[in-house]
């Protein structure tokens, strides 16, 4: 069988200024929902080991709803069922949203695991030092669990960036829609497709790079023995 295809990348690039535009709505997506996902996270890792009952079972049903039900149908929920409640937002806030709820059940998980990897003893340490509750959330628990689960939670980010293109369906005007559209202006399937696998991968790898020089940045310690 012989396949005849002539590859035609001048409409792709000719239309390049949109890829670009798409691919730093989902830089901002991406780093939006990273920041306030971690701030959830946070919150959530911390009520689920030493909050109340209450406190606990909220944090639980929250992670299992999200961990158990599809990301497609989460962004769904966000853009057009809450309006029904008069809670109505543009297509970018809604995948803002979207992506920052399900990036926090899954990173308090994560640094849920950090902080009970810190010895009870370290903390009776601090205290017996003299140091303020703030002081040894920050130092003695949060910043040894955070360099435990770093690979881990930095990971899941990546994993967030590359999810990042369902919100196209809503549209959302990040990279894989602005690919979509070029895709129906032209016809160039298998070019546009490509160029966008091939920008993903980049982004990929330049957040990686970033997460690389934070670690070495802010975890460039010994660890204590």
């Amino acid at each position: 069988m012989t396949v005849n295809y002539t590859f035609n990348f001048e409409p792709v690039f000719a239309n390049f200024d949109q890829l670009l535009a798409g691919a730093l709505v989902t830089i901002q997506l991406s780093l939006g929902a990273m920041v306030f996902g971690t701030v959830i996270a946070i919150a959530c890792a911390v009520g689920k080991t030493a909050g109340p009952a209450p406190v606990r079972f909220l944090v639980n049903a929250y992670i299992e709803i999200i961990r158990n039900t599809p990301f497609l149908i989460q962004i769904f929920f966000i853009f057009f069922a809450l309006p029904a409640l008069g809670l109505r937002f543009d297509p970018n806030t809604a995948a803002l949203i979207a992506l920052t709820v399900n990036v926090g059940a899954y990173a308090t998980e994560i640094i849920r695991a950090g902080i009970e990897s810190i010895n009870k003893g370290q903390v009776e340490a601090g205290t017996a030092l003299g140091l303020k509750r703030g002081q040894i959330f920050r130092y003695i628990i949060m910043k040894p669990a955070l360099r435990t689960i770093y690979p881990a939670l930095t990971s899941q980010f990546i994993y967030l960036m590359l999810t990042s293109s369902v919100v196209s369906v809503i549209s959302a005007t990040d990279l894989a829609a602005a690919g979509n559209l070029i895709q129906s202006q032209t016809f160039t399937s298998f070019e546009v497709y490509l160029v966008i696998t091939g920008m993903y991968l980049v982004l990929s790898l330049g957040f990686s790079a970033l997460f690389s020089a934070i670690q070495r940045t802010a975890f460039n310690y010994p660890l204590a023995r």
